[in-house]
């Protein structure tokens, strides 16, 4: 019987959802190591609806539940459902919706709060020791929830390949270590049982973000 583990989006959309080819690339390679993926979101408001054409927000809304059951075809459960008890480990993709839905990061920042299901979550795979996965933006729900926990959001010094680079002066100010590592590369936090990786933190080739997402899948799958 392959590891159970908790797959936990935020939408569908990399404006204002879970970054679609991150949340693909956790479900390809979950399936490629034998283990078996279970999709939960909350079931609430996102806090608003993006145009990816234009990138500007429009003027209706949308629930989260519902957006990213188009990412799990259906196959979904509502985050208030969730028995950690049942589960392995956990994996939560990037995109804004993270730093929007899942959290205040966007409007915010160090600042934040997380929202309280997602909060809950985090704390009871921590508090029973099973390993936890995050990539692109959501390493900062550990950084904020796990002060002194180790994360990697890519590198600390601006510049086109990494645009989003101040994200991690922001998770030291919170007492985190930041650990700079390649897009294709993870950094583990054995203490705390995190495996991170920067996916679309960095302006990469796709399948140098894809690699990256599954030695980050392989890694959880391992510590389970």
């Amino acid at each position: 019987m392959g590891k159970r583990v908790a797959v936990v989006l935020a939408g569908c959309g990399v404006y204002d959802g879970s970054e679609i080819h991150e949340s693909s690339a956790v479900l390809v390679h979950l399936s490629r190591e034998g283990a078996q993926a279970e999709v939960f979101a909350p079931n609430i408001s996102q806090m608003h609806v993006v145009d990816h054409v234009k990138g500007q927000p429009m003027p209706e809304q949308r629930n989260v539940l519902v957006e990213s059951a188009r990412i799990a075809r259906g196959n979904i459960k509502d985050l208030a459902q969730m028995d950690v008890k049942g589960l392995d480990a956990l994996i939560i993709p990037g995109g804004f919706g993270v730093a929007k839905n899942l959290s205040t990061w966007a409007t915010q920042g160090k600042n934040c709060t997380v929202c309280r299901e997602v909060e809950d979550v985090l704390r009871a795979f921590h508090a029973a020791q099973k390993p936890i996965g995050l990539c692109c933006i959501s390493p900062v729900l550990a950084a904020k929830i796990f002060p002194g926990c180790e994360v990697t959001v890519g590198h600390d010094t601006e510049c086109d390949k990494w645009p989003y680079a101040q994200t991690a002066e922001s998770l030291r100010e919170l007492g985190c270590k930041h650990v700079n590592r390649p897009v294709t590369e993870i950094h583990v936090d054995p203490r705390h049982r995190l495996v991170t990786t920067s996916a679309f933190m960095c302006n990469a080739p796709i399948h140098e973000i894809y690699d990256g997402i599954g030695k980050m899948v392989q890694e959880v799958v391992r510590l389970a």
